[in-house]
């Protein structure tokens, strides 16, 4: 095919389409990178056969621009495998319908009727599941991801006269804990508001079942800036190129059955089927999230811009790596080795060549982070140690020095709310290390307890709030650990 040729079925030689099992609420890079590459990898390993059909979820989006080129795209994934650089690229060609319920209502309602649909996915960002109470079933569509939802389950509910072999199976994606449950609530919340019988309730509790999903893969998206060396590789022309790592995992809460009708056992993809998920989103906060909390205020004041900087140097690579499998992964009940395991796969991404990570972008609302995903991790280690966890708190040090909002005459990229940073002002403003850790501490707005209640923990945060000031963070984390 010629360089200039747009990508499209005929081209390629693929005119016939699968049938439609999959309706996908979501058209945006993630989506594409992660679910349909997934179901693409069953359809090649297990002969799963399904088509996907996306669904716009609000009035602007990609669905023009994929029918434009017959649902088909180039996912490029890029990274690190056991310390070794990969690149490969794929084309995308289970996506076999596009609609803009927007545009075309009756082509969404039609989607109810699909024979051999099984499964509803979603990723309309954590916004999107939502309770829209001015929505309604007359509307064309309704607002709302999970109104839409509701009025699409309510058509195959009367188009199958209730057939109990036409329930769905529905994965949402979004980044919301409970996902599942709680679109599953709102969807009951809707059928009481629009009045809809008992019969179409009872349908969707007997024979629909809902799972909620941990994902995780980066997904930086259109590669603008290099799209050129993308093309070269090409013999078409993708408008629609998606770029990802090649990490890949995706936790799915669910039982025997819902192994049996997603058999991703016969591919090669990390996707877990579990009784529980909690825990391995657990495992995701506190040790990919939280070391990127935890690393952001001691990297930035240690002179670093990247994540992949930060990690390759010598003294914040060692810290940072340290903190993670001496203190945080020690707090974590789950098997040891699969542990470690994430925890290297974990600073594979983080020295990812391909995925340029700005400490600057990763510090927006540091202090609600630092709670949830670093502040259970130091206080998990106390209570199992009975001591302080050195490297969790010279990086908490770090976070309230790096509110301070200067250092070495140069402006910190704080980005919070401002009552936040007025009360770190505040706290420096009182010209007293002792004063502002103790301020800082005891706000239980912040930490949701009085920090300042536990043993040593006040002294150790001054200690090191002064050594950084005094000797930097390199000399200054060397002289705080023998103190501590």
């Amino acid at each position: 095919m010629s360089t200039v040729e747009k990508l499209n079925r005929k081209k390629i030689g693929l005119e016939t389409k699968l049938p439609i099992k999959v309706v996908q609420f979501g058209e945006g890079n993630f989506l594409r990178a992660f679910v349909d590459y997934a179901f693409q990898e069953l359809n090649k390993k297990a002969n799963f056969n399904a088509g996907v059909a996306v669904v716009q979820p609000i009035d602007r989006g990609l669905v023009s621009m994929l029918n434009d080129q017959d649902g088909l795209y180039t996912l490029f994934m890029k990274g690190i495998k056991n310390g070794q650089e990969t690149q490969e690229h794929e084309l995308i060609t289970n996506l076999v319908k596009s609609i803009d319920p927007y545009k075309s209502f009756k082509d969404y309602l039609e989607l109810s009727k699909e024979e051999e649909l099984e499964f509803i996915i979603s990723n309309t960002t954590e916004a999107g599941i939502a309770y829209v109470e001015s929505d309604t079933m007359g509307m064309q569509p309704p607002s709302s991801f999970p109104a839409k939802l509701t009025v699409l389950l309510y058509e195959r509910f009367k188009y199958f006269n209730g057939d109990a072999s036409k329930g769905l199976t529905i994965i949402p994606c979004e980044l919301i804990n409970h996902n599942s449950e709680t679109l599953k609530e709102i969807i009951l919340k809707y059928i009481d508001l629009w009045n809809l019988e008992n019969d179409f309730k009872s349908w969707l509790l007997d024979h629909s079942t809902f799972h909620s999903t941990l994902v995780d893969r980066i997904v930086p998206g259109y590669p603008k800036d290099e799209i050129e060396d993308y093309n070269k590789q090409l013999d078409y022309k993708d408008n629609l190129i998606v770029s990802s790592e090649t990490f890949f995992l995706w936790v799915i809460q669910g039982d025997d059955k819902l192994k049996q009708k997603l058999p991703f056992d016969k591919t090669d993809l990390n996707v877990l089927i579990v009784d529980n998920m909690q825990p391995y989103r657990t495992r995701k906060v506190k040790i990919l999230n939280g070391a990127h909390t935890a690393m952001v205020p001691f990297c930035l004041l240690s002179g670093k811009e990247t994540v992949k900087e930060s990690v390759d140097d010598s003294f914040t690579g060692k810290f940072i790596k340290d903190t993670v499998f001496n203190e945080i992964v020690p707090t974590l009940d789950m098997d040891k080795e699969e542990l470690r395991q994430f925890g290297e796969d974990v600073f594979d991404r983080f020295r990812n060549p391909f995925v340029k990570h700005m400490l600057s972008s990763i510090a927006l609302n540091s202090i609600s982070k630092f709670k949830v995903r670093v502040l259970p991790s130091l206080l998990d280690y106390i209570k199992i140690n009975h001591k302080l966890p050195i490297h969790l708190m010279f990086s908490f040090a770090s976070l309230i020095r790096f509110y301070k909002g200067t250092w070495n005459g140069n402006a910190l990229p704080i980005n919070d709310d401002a009552d936040i940073v007025n009360t770190f002002k505040e706290a420096w403003a009182l010209n007293d290390y002792q004063k502002t850790a103790d301020a800082i501490l005891s706000n239980t707005s912040f930490w949701g307890e009085d920090l300042t209640q536990i043993k040593n923990f006040s002294e150790a945060i001054v200690a090191a709030l002064k050594e950084i000031d005094e000797n930097g963070t390199e000399v200054g984390f060397s002289n705080f650990s023998k103190q501590f």
